[in-house]
């Protein structure tokens, strides 16, 4: 792993948090992927798209009120 792409998809309505996270999972090359978005919505749908493509998904809340989520590619 060389490094962390990041998704600052904070202020977009759905589906577009979930199609710039997918777009970046497919591109990441065993990057961690660093997820930003606002609305609890946006987070669990984020999770479930990264679930359904073998991505580990933790998230923690951010100062600004939105979430931080990481995502790591399951071997």
């Amino acid at each position: 792993m060389t490094g962390k792409i990041l998704v600052d998809a904070r202020g977009l309505s759905c589906p577009q948090p979930v199609l710039e996270t997918k777009a970046a999972l497919e591109s990441a090359g065993g990057n961690a992927v660093e997820v930003l978005v606002d609305t609890v919505t946006s987070r669990e749908n984020v999770l479930r798209l990264a679930s359904r493509m073998n991505w580990a998904g933790s998230w923690e809340e951010t100062e600004q009120g939105g979430f931080r989520l990481t995502l790591n590619h399951q071997a």
